[in-house]
């Protein structure tokens, strides 16, 4: 199943087409929190699709029956770009586990690349609700080999992929790749074109540089 949150009215177009303008993003605080906000959107979002216990809470008045969370999540996200999409969501889901997985382009001398994962840090996964976020969907390559990755730690109950804006040769890879179906895809927006350098057109350039920097 897919979601795009952008098909529907809501101050969340707002968000993005500030990450997306080219003059309003290279304030980094302001690009941060609005990838933050997404990122509290698409938690709250996910939020209707997890199990609830009816439980009682003592006010000082009385007794009042509210739903809280059978069980917390783990978010996971692929650093560095995804740190403040994960803030957003821990923003949310404040009692979530967390992992976090570092993958690199390896260049070529022919100009190609290939994605390798270098870092793995999270709780056992077996049985549990994933959220795994990276804030660019470019080829998919990077989201499917970190989901993979995750395998390593155990196997979720299911798996909710987050992207806030992707190509849709990344989607159609995801959906091709994964190493199986037990999963849902939320994405913020979806775009056309994808460039032979991997870019995502008109997407919004390099996340992570956006967040915190250029890298060499």
């Amino acid at each position: 199943m897919i979601h795009i949150l952008s098909e529907q009215t809501s101050i969340l177009n707002q968000y993005i087409a500030e990450i997306r303008d080219k003059h309003i993003q290279q304030d980094r605080i302001r690009f941060r929190r609005n990838m933050e906000r997404i990122g509290e959107f698409f938690a709250y979002e996910i939020s209707k699709t997890f199990t609830y216990n009816k439980t009682v809470t003592e006010t000082v008045l009385a007794e009042a029956q509210t739903l809280t969370l059978a069980e917390q999540p783990v978010i996971a996200t692929i650093l560095r770009a995804g740190l403040p999409l994960h803030t957003g969501m821990l923003n949310v889901l404040d009692g979530a586990q967390n992992a976090f997985v570092s993958a690199f382009r390896k260049h070529h001398k022919d100009n190609s690349f290939e994605i390798q994962i270098e870092y793995l840090s999270s709780p056992s996964l077996d049985d549990k609700v994933l959220i795994l976020t990276d804030p660019m969907l470019a080829t998919g390559s990077s989201m499917v080999l970190a989901y993979k990755a995750l395998l390593s730690k155990g196997k979720p109950k299911h798996t909710h992929i987050v992207a806030v804006i992707a190509s849709k040769e990344g989607v159609e890879y995801v959906r091709r790749n994964m190493p199986d179906n037990n999963y849902t895809l939320w994405l913020a927006a979806v775009d056309e074109e994808l460039t032979a350098h991997s870019y995502i057109v008109p997407g919004l350039g390099d996340a992570g540089d956006l967040a915190f920097g250029e890298k060499l």
